[in-house]
């Protein structure tokens, strides 16, 4: 996985620090949270980000199972800003990369959801460079990209935050469409995207395949992107279902999108099953 290391202006830095890197607790300044998602990337492992998850209150249940991240849906759930902020927070404190998916690639809703406490974002129906390259100026600070300056929930009291943040801001785009595939080798050009997850409802659906993702041609084509991706020395991402996440770990893949309704669906029939074997049934 491309990375690049991130110098700021010293005109840039001490601006930020004069006006958000004040407070000290106990003579030391409080450092940025590192993001546990890019950390484990880096270092080779698998990362899962739950989705599903849509309070505060189910971010801290969640935290106690040692995933690695939550995937907040702010393109199909029902969260807004002020929810961002309080369920990130929670994400914080079980130390969990928190991750949102927004609605569209537009600059003011990346950084915005960013600026609210968010550790990473997902966009969705990224299929030319130019929308890829959008995702990356939006959030991410000069000289990557020019993400709007503003306080930010990550950044209070930390005088050294414009030196870590493009760092720890974690970037993925979505493979969703089948003009994307077509124009993948341009998308994967793109330098400062950590995942290029492609996912398989809406890649089905603009293949003509409404609601069968398992579709032999739409399997394929999945297959034949991770491919591509891991080719061009990227990083690819997918939907983390349990029959299927070992073999695409094989396949290169590193990071998932779990769901919440899977994990409780399994529960409840090992559950029920063992309900039945008490009662002989």
């Amino acid at each position: 996985m491309r990375s690049v290391a991130y110098n700021p202006p010293a005109r840039l830095g001490r601006s930020w620090s004069a006006r958000y890197g004040r407070i000290q607790r106990n003579g030391q300044m409080p450092e940025m949270r590192r993001n546990p998602a890019k950390a484990k990337l880096a270092a080779g492992g698998v990362v899962t980000a739950i989705g599903g998850v849509y309070t505060a209150q189910m971010a801290d249940f969640i935290g106690t199972t040692g995933v690695e991240g939550v995937w907040l849906e702010a393109e199909h759930g029902p969260l807004d800003f002020a929810d961002i902020e309080d369920i990130t927070r929670a994400c914080d404190l079980w130390g969990m990369a928190s991750i949102v998916r927004v609605g569209r690639a537009e600059a003011n809703t990346i950084y915005r959801t960013l600026d609210c406490g968010a550790q990473g974002i997902v966009v969705p129906h990224i299929n030319t460079r130019e929308e890829a390259e959008l995702v990356v100026d939006s959030a991410k600070y000069a000289p990557l990209g020019s993400r709007g300056m503003f306080g930010t929930r990550q950044g209070y009291g930390v005088g050294d935050y414009l030196e870590h943040a493009n760092n720890e801001t974690f970037v993925c785009v979505l493979i969703e469409d089948i003009v994307a595939v077509e124009n993948l080798d341009d998308i994967l050009k793109v330098d400062n995207i950590d995942v290029f997850l492609v996912a398989p409802s809406d890649l089905a659906q603009s293949m003509g395949h409404l609601g069968d993702v398992e579709h032999p041609d739409v399997q394929a084509v999945i297959d034949r992107s991770i491919q591509r991706i891991v080719d061009a020395g990227r990083m690819p991402g997918h939907v983390g279902r349990t029959a299927s996440i070992a073999s695409y770990i094989q396949k290169g893949v590193r990071f998932f999108n779990a769901n919440l309704n899977e994990w409780v669906t399994n529960g409840a029939a090992i559950y029920a099953d063992e309900v039945k074997k008490g009662i002989g049934g």
